[in-house]
Formats: C-alpha cells, structure tokens, sequence
C-alpha cells in the first residue's frame, strides 16, 4: 500500500477538525466535461488556485494519453497536485486518496491558497469531505492486528472463492454489502473477525453511518461545480476525443504495458483503455518480425496492413468509445445520487452550447462566467454550498445492506435499491427482459441470501 505523506497522522486525518471548517471549491462531472480546463480557468479570477486531482487513473505513472492527464501546456502554470505519482502496480483505494488529499488541501490551505479539487472518480470525492470511511475502523482494527496467516481463518492462499462464502457463513449481512469479487475487503472482514471476535457488519450500524457522506457531515465547506451537457453532444465528443488520442500515441502507451498474463483488477491496468486491446496485442505478439513491419504505430503515426489485426484494431477503437461512453453515463448516475441521497447541493453548469460552438468565446461565456460568479458567492458568504433540500434522509433510504440479483442478466449482483432501480431502468435489461417474456421464462428476484 501506498504510503501517503504525514502517515502517523491518521488521527487528525479520521476525525472532523474541531475549528471551523476550510472552505475548498469541488470541480465534478462525467469524463470529457471540461473539469479541468475549468479549474485552471478558475486561476485566472481566483489567487492562490491549486489543483488536485482526484482521479483513480490519473494518480498513477504512466498512460497520460489514454487517461487524460492535463499537459503541462495546458496546467498554464497553475500547480497541479496528485497526478502520475504512485507506481501503476499498486492498488490505490478511496482510503489511500483521502490520506494523500488531505495533507495536500491542509497545506495549500495553510499557505492562504484555494484547494480546487478535480473530480472524475466520485467515490474519492465522497471519501475526501466526509470525516470517516466506513471501513476505517476495520482498517485500523487490522492494522493493531495484522494476520499474514489465512490458515487462522480456515482458508489457503489463493482460495478466493472460499473466502466469500466463509464470509457468508460468519456475516451474511457483510457479505451482502460487497461484492463477492471484491476480495481484499473480503480478506481485511475475515481477518477482523479472525482477530477480535467481531462481526464486520456491526461496524457499520448507528448514527455515525448514517451520516456518512452527506454534505451536513462534511469536512470541509464544499462549493460543488458540476459540468454537464447534452448526452449526445457528450457521446460524440467522447468518440471524437478517442480519435485523438489514437492519433496523440495511445496505442504505443498501451504496447508497452501490454502483458498476455496481466490482471486488469488493480492498478493502472484498470484503466478503460487497456483490456480492450488485448486481443489485439495478444495477435500482434505472435507475429514474426517480417509480419509485424505490416503494423506500424508511435506517438504520431497507426498504420495497419494486416487485415486480422486491423479488424481487431478497429473493435478494440470502437469498444474503448462504447466503454467510456458507459462510464459518462454511470458518472452521471452518481452525480444524480449524490444530490438526491446525500444532499449535495451541486451547482450544474450546461456546457452543451460550448461544446456545439468551440470557437470564440462560448466557453468563457457559458461555462465560466457562471462558475466565477458562483465561487465568488460562496467565498464571501459560504451560503452557495447549503445541503439540498431535496434530499433524503437516513441511509435507510440508500438500502446499502439489501442486495438484488437480476435474473435476467446473467445473475448480476445489485447492491441497494437504487443501484436496482437503475438497472431495472437500463436499456440492455429491458431488452434482455423483453426477450425472456417472448419465450415465457422471466424470473427477476431480490436474493433470498
């Protein structure tokens, strides 16, 4: 695990400050938005900007294409905080986010600067405001703890499988509140149980996780800008920008981390992008050298004249933009929720008619100005950042412990009511759904686990 500066300090990291809460400006929105072209713009009105970025790719080393980093030209001198600094190998949590982030904002703060930070992964926006993570006490419990012996809970290294159901036997309510892949919280649950007797599920009961992530509980004062547009402007500059990035060198970024034995489940290698060239590489990699001067690509140049790895080429190009724009979609979704469930009260900037008029001034004009007038409200009386009155209350409401699976889709597993709803609402199920009602074998259930 990463160590994050100030390490011994993860007392005052987990607890609320005591004196009277920083103000520090949240840029959100689905991927291509303009966030950050938005933050640096920021730095032309406000003194003292500094960025940070809370994007789980981006923090990583490496893939600045494909992940979008902000080049240096374009950061307009405007300090950027927490990009390409943790090694791509290395599993980088919500909780490993918040214990770098919150030195970083701390001492810009400290300095008499303006912590903006740049949000496209919005679980690490939720783990950096709120006080407390929910698995911050089994961590640090572990952590007094430490078992490197799985046989003491009954399992061998490499028994994934085994770990969820003996998750299941010990905790049903913890296992139905993750996902049966996710296997290292599956490992820190059991080895907390392991160690001090105690059921993981009971951690997360009472009023502290009801008030987990809501903006009444935050700690910092937060002005949230939010940069939205059109989905189908934001689906067509998507594809677009993946054609810059082809031509920008994606694909030699991708080459040369290309491993056929890689696990795409951590690291940088999560990154949307990656796995789906690996049939392509996977082909490229057996082919002799003679064969392989038919391919030719670098930082400016893809040049193909195999007719089997072009067709993959070109469905690994098309599968990179379906996938991204499934990401702009589900970010989306979260920005939503996390109005309407955690009362953020999030200030929504149209950029449509920017995008659609990208000469002269309309960004300035229709993004800009906005968000200016906006941070400028919010620093001279903080009123601007007041929790929605549309939201609900209680995590009651968010259902995190009730778990749903879709029959329909492959038994997809779904966790809370909202998380079902959504996918109830999603075109792919409808139409799974529509198909299994024409042969008359339709069952969708919540589980009974």
């Amino acid at each position: 695990m990463p160590t994050p500066p100030n390490a011994g300090e993860d007392e005052a990291l987990l607890s609320p400050p005591q004196r009277e809460r920083a103000k520090v400006v949240i840029v959100m929105g689905a991927t291509g938005a303009g966030k950050s072209r938005l933050a640096v713009d920021l730095a032309a009105h406000f003194a003292g900007v500094e960025v940070v970025s809370a994007d789980s790719m981006q923090v990583y080393r490496g893939l600045d294409v494909l992940t979008n980093k902000v080049p240096l030209h374009e950061q307009k001198g405007v300090p950027h905080h927490l990009l390409s600094v943790i090694d791509p190998s290395v599993e980088f949590t919500c909780r490993d986010f918040r214990d770098h982030a919150v030195p970083i904002i701390q001492d810009i703060l400290d300095r008499g600067g303006l912590p903006v930070i740049v949000g496209g992964t919005n679980f690490y926006i939720q783990a950096l405001v709120s006080p407390f993570l929910f698995d911050d006490m089994a961590q640090d419990m572990q952590d007094c703890t430490l078992n490197d012996h799985p046989d003491d809970i009954g399992l061998t290294n490499g028994d994934e499988g085994g770990a969820y159901e003996r998750l299941k036997e010990i905790d049903p309510v913890a296992a139905q509140r993750i996902h049966p892949n996710d296997h290292r919280k599956i490992k820190r649950y059991l080895e907390l149980y392991a160690t001090t007797g105690a059921l993981p599920s009971n951690l997360f009961q009472g009023e502290a996780a009801k008030k987990w992530g809501r903006a009444s509980n935050s700690r910092f004062v937060c002005c949230f800008l939010w940069v939205d547009a059109d989905l189908q402007v934001l689906d067509n500059y998507v594809n677009q920008r993946v054609d810059c990035m082809m031509d920008a060198g994606l694909l030699d970024e991708v080459c040369n981390i290309y491993d056929p034995d890689a696990v795409y489940t951590q690291g940088l290698r999560q990154a949307i992008g990656v796995r789906e060239f690996d049939e392509f590489f996977g082909l490229y990699s057996t082919r002799t050298e003679s064969d392989k001067d038919k391919v030719a690509f670098s930082t400016t140049t893809v040049t193909v004249h195999d007719d089997q790895l072009k067709s993959l080429l070109d469905e690994a190009v098309s599968q990179l933009k379906t996938n991204t724009r499934r990401l702009v979609r589900r970010q989306r979704r979260r920005l939503h929720r996390l109005s309407k469930d955690f009362g953020w009260n999030l200030h929504r900037v149209d950029a449509t008619r920017a995008f659609c008029c990208p000469t002269g001034n309309s960004w300035n004009k229709e993004v800009v100005e906005s968000c200016v007038n906006f941070v400028k409200r919010f620093l001279s009386d903080g009123t601007t950042c007041s929790p929605s009155a549309s939201s609900s209350d209680g995590i009651g409401e968010r259902e995190l412990w009730t778990q749903y699976v879709c029959e329909a889709c492959d038994k997809r597993v779904l966790r809370g009511a909202h998380e079902w709803e959504q996918h109830r609402q999603g075109r792919g199920h409808r139409k799974r759904v529509q198909r299994l009602k024409q042969k008359n074998s339709l069952i969708t259930r919540p589980s009974a686990s």
